[in-house]
């Protein structure tokens, strides 16, 4: 005779009940130890999901946080209209509208009930949740109430009255500039520059910093950046680029690009561009290609993606590689899931991930061989008549001939880098003071001396160039650098994985990259820290090997050093 079994999970003990017979003593001690094994796995299923808690359990933030991010969004279409299609005399209605937004944002953000629904979750002074027996997140949870705090504890440093100032005031300067850089007049903009830069100084006071005011406002765009954190990442490249850039100006190897400035007519460029962004994914149903200063892109959530580009007719160059470039930011925006929006987990992890999206399909994709293999005979046949005589080997070297420009978003891979750093160098100064607005034109054109070898022969190519200072963008331009060296190591570890994937893009089959980038990058929206995405997607972090391997590797072989 045998005994009757049952489980008690509460209890997690084993219970006797009825007999039973006729089984053998060696089959029931094996029954038994089955049914014990599983009646604990059972048991430890259950109680390990009664403790789990999920974003179900934050339903009262991310609801508050979705009616925010509706009201920034809303300010976005109006910063977006601003710099695509309203009338120039709207410029002053239109900074109210866009800080009245920000500032109704602002103070519903740090709302008291904001800070009691977090008060329940995390320790107000590190952020991390409260995690006790019985009482576990999971991960999409942790990642969330960590990345609330950052964004929470930044903003409420900053009192509702300055951000309504700062976000008028940038607005304006934005007008400004772009009135001041189509006359070639700094002079026009300087007024507007100094009144942000202070600004933005007193910003980084309320937000507080260790060793620089600049390390403050860089941790907005990537969280954790400090300049002793970049400094040795910039002197590297430049230790190797600049060497790299003399043995390629001594080569023997002269690259015609004349080729890329003949007259090519505006209409087609914008066809051929929107052309590329339909190979690369970007959805015309979920977005828009306009025209703007400066090109951009900006997302009002994953269904309205939209991006700009310029079109000059004897620069082919500026609208090809822009459309793909904003479009790299644009399928970032639109691979994130739509289910997350409104909260951090539906959103960039950062400016420096962002942009090695842009520069990862402008550069490693948009400047190699295997793209033009598929995309050269269709240029070739739209500008016929300015291409005929040229074959698919001098287009590739064209596009990347090496030589300093004035011209950020316009230079090769190569001496792009040695442009951020200037530009880094620069704004580090204003911010801390050792350098004034009125004394810009005469750094800038001594630092691209320095650093190209070239002097810009107007503002308007020179100081003038960029619109992040109009905007406030203090602390954003070294992200271009860090989105070039993620950039190197994303393509490669996607070669490792993507069967043939050269072979793919040279059949104009570039939705493989793309799912690939979405499933690794896109959907994880600030899930993971930049580091640790990194790490997860390529197993290191970022490094400036991988990027000087590959400059040195693809223009050593064009320029036969």
């Amino acid at each position: 005779m045998g005994l009757g079994i049952g489980f008690d999970a509460e209890r997690n003990q084993l219970l006797h009940r009825v007999p039973f017979h006729g089984l053998k003593k060696t089959a029931t001690l094996r029954t038994l130890r089955i049914i014990i094994h599983q009646r604990r796995v059972t048991c430890a299923r259950m109680t390990e999901e009664a403790r789990l808690k999920t974003l179900a359990t934050l339903e009262p933030l991310t609801a508050r946080l979705l009616d925010i991010q509706r009201i920034n969004s809303a300010a976005s279409v109006l910063s977006w209209d601003q710099e695509t299609y309203m009338p120039a005399g709207g410029g002053e209605a239109r900074a109210e509208q866009i800080a009245v937004l920000q500032g109704v944002a602002h103070q519903k953000l740090v709302s008291p009930e904001i800070e009691k629904l977090l008060a329940q979750w995390i320790d107000p002074a590190t952020g991390a949740a409260y995690e006790q027996a019985g009482d576990l997140w999971d991960e999409s949870s942790r990642s969330l109430l960590r990345e609330v705090w950052r964004d929470f504890s930044r903003a409420k440093k900053l009192p509702s009255d300055f951000v309504v100032r700062l976000s008028r005031e940038c607005s304006l300067a934005q007008q400004v500039w772009a009135e001041a850089k189509e006359q070639n007049r700094f002079a026009l903009f300087l007024p507007n520059l100094r009144t942000v830069l202070s600004l933005k100084r007193e910003e980084a006071q309320y937000l507080g910093y260790k060793d620089s005011p600049y390390n403050a406002l860089l941790d907005v765009y990537e969280p954790g950046a400090t300049i002793a954190a970049l400094q040795p990442v910039f002197s590297t490249l430049k230790a190797r680029l600049v060497p790299l850039l003399k043995k390629i100006t001594q080569s023997r190897v002269r690259i015609d690009d004349g080729i890329l400035r003949q007259s090519y007519d505006h209409h087609r460029q914008l066809e051929f561009g929107r052309l590329v962004l339909i190979a690369m994914g970007y959805d015309f149903e979920r977005g828009r290609l306009d025209l703007s200063a400066h090109p951009f892109t900006t997302s009002f959530h994953p269904t309205d993606v939209r991006v700009t580009t310029r079109v000059y007719e004897h620069e082919l160059q500026s609208c090809l590689f822009s459309c793909i470039h904003e479009g790299g930011h644009g399928l970032y925006d639109q691979g994130l899931d739509p289910r997350y929006y409104g909260t951090p987990l539906g959103d960039s992890v950062s400016l420096g991930i962002h942009e090695s999206q842009s520069r990862l399909w402008e550069n490693c994709v948009g400047r190699s061989r295997a793209f033009w293999r598929f995309f050269y005979p269709i240029l070739q046949q739209t500008f016929h008549h300015q291409l005929r005589g040229v074959d698919v080997e001098q287009f590739y070297a064209a596009v990347n001939c090496v030589k300093p420009s004035f011209i950020r978003v316009e230079a090769d891979e190569l001496t792009y880098n040695l442009h951020v750093m200037l530009r880094f160098e620069i704004e580090r100064d204003l911010i801390e003071g050792k350098t004034q607005p009125d004394d810009l034109p005469a750094i800038w054109n001594r630092k691209m001396e320095d650093y190209l070898g070239i002097v810009p022969t107007t503002d308007a190519v020179g100081v003038l160039q960029d619109v992040h200072w109009s905007f406030g963008a203090f602390g954003y331009f070294p992200t271009y650098t860090l989105g070039n060296l993620y950039s190197v190591q994303f393509f490669e570890q996607a070669q490792r994985e993507i069967p043939h994937l050269d072979d793919e893009i040279a059949a104009g089959q570039l939705l493989v990259l793309r799912r690939w980038l979405e499933q690794k990058i896109h959907r994880w929206g600030r899930m993971f820290t930049p580091d640790h995405l990194a790490q997860r997607v390529t197993g290191g972090t970022i490094s400036p090997d991988p990027f000087l391997a590959y400059v040195e590797k693809k223009y050593g072989e064009i320029y036969q050093l």
